[in-house]
């Protein structure tokens, strides 16, 4: 995932849902996906359809938590054969890998685990409708053509169930100026499952953002001690499904 060329082109869809706003490329992601802020206060997010994770869902789950917790305003979503759309309002923070926290990475890995942590405890359980414990993950990647190893299909026992984001990473935390935890974003995967699938992979996420040595002040920070079993299996899980 980068950061877009302000030269590159936009699609046409994008430029009608714009309706006439001055538009700036924010991100890219790894199947080509585009997100885009306007000068109105919106963000429309477009891309090639996912098999993993769909706009359709992620509107549907953030209409859902926004009942508890911080989540963007979902303004529109729709598809065509080929691709998908969703619009939002924009929230006042910052993605927790912003370049204002480059030379303070660990005000913005404190305050990811923080905000997970809150998370995990404002979203109820029984009523999500989702899951993302490891049989449903591993049955999307066989959909996908992907088959896992054998011993992925064990998970160790689960520790706490909670309502996990599902994409946990540090950029899917939004900050405050002050470096505080905010809002969340990329809600797509949400669903019910141990807590350590969420913990793993914020965690892993901090060595790609700001290198080595940062993991287990996130999860000190959540409020747990590291769990190295369960961290190595949603991490393997993450990584290979």
């Amino acid at each position: 995932m980068s950061i877009p060329s302000p030269a590159i082109e936009v699609p046409s869809v994008v430029v009608s849902l714009a309706a006439g706003s001055a538009l700036e490329p924010v991100w890219l992601n790894g199947i080509g996906g585009l997100t885009f802020r306007t000068d109105d206060g919106r963000f429309i997010k477009w891309g090639p359809h996912d098999a993993e994770a769909n706009m359709r869902d992620e509107a549907e789950r953030m209409r859902w938590a926004r009942r508890w917790i911080a989540v963007p305003e979902v303004l529109d979503q729709g598809e065509d054969a080929e691709h998908e759309w969703l619009v939002t309002a924009a929230l006042p923070g910052r993605s927790a890998v912003d370049p204002r926290w480059s030379d303070d990475p660990e005000t913005a890995v404190r305050a990811v685990g923080r905000g997970l942590r809150t998370l995990h405890d404002a979203l109820p359980v029984d009523e999500c409708p989702w899951s993302w414990d490891p049989a449903s993950r591993i049955a999307n990647a066989a959909m996908r053509g992907v088959t896992l190893p054998d011993d992925l299909r064990t998970p160790p026992p689960v520790d706490r169930l909670v309502v996990c984001h599902g994409d946990a990473c540090m950029p899917n935390t939004l900050l405050d100026d002050d470096g505080r935890p905010f809002a969340h974003v990329d809600l797509a995967a949400l669903g019910v499952a141990d807590r350590w699938s969420d913990i793993a992979v914020a965690s892993m996420s901090t060595v790609w953002n700001f290198g080595p040595g940062w993991d287990d002040l996130l999860i000190e920070a959540y409020g747990v001690e590291p769990d190295r079993p369960r961290l190595e299996y949603y991490r393997r899980l993450w990584n290979e499904s």
